[in-house]
């Protein structure tokens, strides 16, 4: 018997910060040294932080001229002079230019040498990815070339060369091969070829984002790669935000043998770094393998160039009976987070990260009395109970961060309340359209969860406006209700909302100062309570409380966002969030004989939440525009009650008409962190064109007419129909 133990490590990567990222991969090569593993990896974005580094390149050219020193060569020289990694297999990541092209790579090393660059063979390229912006992938399947090592790294090592290309590593008892991200997922992925000609470890370094209902996919492609495969499979994906504010990588890394996962480590975690390791018998590969429906491809599949590596990465059994750090791994259930924790951990995580990248002193919310600002709110509040937990665990960096933010270096947390009245400045903005059953619901909101709030009224700032816009135009506007038409109905409504915004980063800005807060004269970050839904149908006023510095709630659905309320109010014992979820939503825009608002009722937005959410899908996932949508809800909402072809014509029109009409407010939405598949922010994930013909003639005549000529037809069914019965 033969056991090797292996390493993945959960990292996040942090652009440019070369320092930080260099010792976060030495201090997992260390945990994985210490617990016995000879073979260790990490996950793909630039480890050495040089995916964000390409970018910068394509806009600035010469990245000398502005960024000397240091170069990511100069931080892989640093890990291959460090004494961890001696007897240790390492295999990290970073961008590699050669013969005048860059490629996403794996360097396989040890101490003062490397082994090989394996460059990444398929790009990720839809979705929120643009990585052949960056990189180019390598195109020469089983093939090696020569790649002339930097002077920094020749005089570490001696080596003048390394092969670069599609091979595998040979070392003296099994071998290895490479896997990265998105490679996994094309039909023909490189691991089923290695797999097939003998290689039994596979390293996958990964950078794969999360969304919500989305991890049990991917888990389960890596699960389902080595049952019909055999082998020994090591995951490791980043963890945290990444430079652009809008991927949340999840972690959950694995190792698994067999099919059967050994190791899976957390997701949303805030440690800096986490390792897990698994000690494998590696005659259980070749004992499976031996006895599956494999064989028969394995004997016809062509040869791999194999690189030589003089390392041994197994024990004897006795070496591992004596160990104290080695012990036989055995299989464990997955762990699949339910959605509404998902939401909670996601968005504590990414509060948190971007909060301590950021070094703001915190957040305000303009908190309305309404659901979607009091979801931030809790957002913001299970942010700080993960990181009370962070820190009664022992945890050292939470509580440094925790005391660098708030500026108050001796302090001891007990409560999450502790933490949100130092981090969330909450304010209720009213009017005279205002209620007082929303105002007390937003003070009692923010009591319970600690904030510091405000109560303010901005009638005087709206009637000076106003007094401004009558002086210049010699017009007064009215509101419909009194008199006045749609558009100055609208343009009343939206000085309101507007003056909001303008309001709360005046106050974000002062809040440190007036409070006479430890980090006085540092500003807070504003947070948006608009969500994915609204976002989608345009039913937002352009730069009014959707705009801010984040949007927590900008990728989920107002479904989702009910949800995670209700759950938080049982899981948390917070009962005040049952009056949030009972209340009718209003903007509170119009005077009250205007009627009271619902702003989720058909007459006010034109669709349900439901309806929007669906055809979010529909139109980004599944890539349909008005003709195939309408074919596809003539079907799908065939049993809806008063659902017949003209009622689902009329929906469709309705929402691709919103949706052109208000297409532009994408371009200016707040970053949010992508949680959902149909988010139609057009910076990363939503590149379509957002100028249309907004009636979008020829696609609504043929449904109109197709409408038509369809009810026409089951008329005359149903009347055969009757008129059999009769006969």
């Amino acid at each position: 018997m033969t056991f090797i133990t292996v390493a993945s490590a959960t990292l996040p990567s942090v652009p440019l910060d070369f320092q930080g990222n260099l010792r976060r991969i030495l201090e997992s090569i260390r945990v994985a040294k210490e617990r016995g593993a000879t073979l260790r990896t990490g996950p793909e974005v630039g480890q050495i932080a040089d995916i964000v580094r390409a970018k910068l390149i394509l806009s600035v050219g010469n990245p000398r001229l502005w960024m000397p020193r240091p170069s990511p060569w100069e931080v892989l020289a640093q890990i291959l002079e460090d004494p961890t990694t001696k007897d240790m297999l390492v295999d990290v990541g970073m961008g590699v230019r050669h013969r005048n092209v860059r490629y996403n790579c794996r360097v396989l090393l040890t101490y003062k040498k490397i082994f090989f660059i394996r460059p990444k063979m398929s790009l990720a390229n839809d979705g929120l990815y643009r990585e052949t912006r960056h990189f180019t992938a390598w195109v020469k399947p089983r093939t090696v070339e020569t790649y002339y090592l930097e002077q920094v790294i020749r005089d570490i090592t001696g080596q003048k060369t390394v092969p670069i290309g599609d091979a595998v590593l040979s070392t003296l008892d099994t071998s290895v091969g490479c896997e990265t991200c998105e490679e996994l997922f094309t039909p023909l992925n490189p691991s089923t070829n290695m797999g097939l000609n003998g290689v039994e470890v596979i390293v996958n370094s990964s950078a794969s984002h999360a969304e919500l209902r989305k991890l049990n996919t991917r888990l389960s492609l890596i699960q389902n790669c080595t049952r019909k495969l055999g082998g020994i499979y090591i995951y490791a994906n980043a963890t945290g935000v990444d430079g652009e504010a809008r991927m949340m990588y999840d972690g959950s890394s694995m190792i698994l043998c067999n099919g059967k996962v050994m190791k899976q480590s957390s997701q949303f975690s805030l440690a800096p770094v986490e390792v897990i390791t698994a000690t494998i018998d590696i005659e259980e590969v070749r004992s499976y393998r031996s006895s599956i429906s494999r064989n028969v491809q394995a004997a016809a599949q062509p040869e791999y160039p194999r690189i030589e590596c003089d390392l041994c990465l197994s024990s004897p059994a006795d070496e591992v009976l004596l160990s104290n750090t080695l012990q036989l791994s055995r299989p464990i259930e997955l762990t699949i987070l339910d959605p509404m924790e998902e939401i909670f951990r996601a968005e504590a995580a990414f509060l948190w990260q971007y909060l301590t990248r950021a070094t703001a002193a915190g957040y305000f919310l303009a908190l309305s009395g309404g659901l979607d600002s009091a979801t931030v709110t809790l957002f913001v509040f299970g942010m700080a109970k993960v990181v009370l937990q962070f820190i009664n665990s022992g945890d050292e960096n939470a509580l440094a961060d925790l005391r660098r933010i708030t500026g108050e270096p001796d302090l001891i947390v007990k409560t999450p309340q502790d933490i949100v009245k130092r981090l969330l400045h909450t304010c209720y903005m009213g009017t005279q359209h205002s209620g007082s059953h929303t105002r007390s619901r937003a003070k009692r909101l923010a009591e319970s969860v600690g904030a510091y709030h405000s109560d303010v009224n901005i009638d005087d700032t709206i009637t000076a406006h106003e007094g401004i816009v009558e002086q210049a135009l010699n017009f007064k506007p009215r509101f419909k209700v009194e008199g006045g038409s749609w558009a100055e109905n609208l343009a009343k409504q939206n000085i309101q909302a507007r003056n909001r915004m303008v309001l709360a980063y005046y106050m974000a800005q002062l809040s440190t100062t007036a409070r006479k807060m430890p980090r006085a004269g540092s500003s807070l970050l504003v947070l948006s309570s608009g969500n994915v839904d609204e976002a989608l149908r345009g039913y937002l006023t352009k730069y009014d409380c959707s705009s801010a510095d984040i949007a927590p709630l900008g990728s989920i659905s107002k479904t989702d966002a009910k949800a995670f309320l209700a759950w938080a109010r049982e899981k948390w014992d917070m009962p005040i969030i049952t009056e949030f979820l009972e209340a009718r939503p209003s903007a509170e825009l119009l005077p009250l004989s205007a009627g009271e608002q619902d702003d989720e009722s058909e007459s006010e937005m034109g669709l349900t939440y439901d309806e929007l959410s669906t055809f979010g899908v529909l139109r980004k996932v599944e890539k349909l525009g008005p003709w195939s949508c309408y074919l596809r809800l003539l079907v799908e909402w065939q049993n809806r009650p008063g659902f017949g072809p003209k009622e689902v014509a009329t929906k469709v029109e309705r929402f691709f008409r919103y949706y052109a009409m208000n297409r532009h407010k994408s371009t200016v939405l707040t970053p949010s962190v992508h949680m959902s598949a149909y988010n139609p922010d057009d910076n990363r994930h939503d590149l379509r064109p957002f100028l249309y013909v907004i009636d979008w003639p020829w696609q609504f005549n043929k449904i109109r007419n197709h409408a038509s000529a369809l009810v026409d037809r089951m008329a005359q069914r149903g009347e055969q129909t009757n008129g059999q019965k009769e006969d």
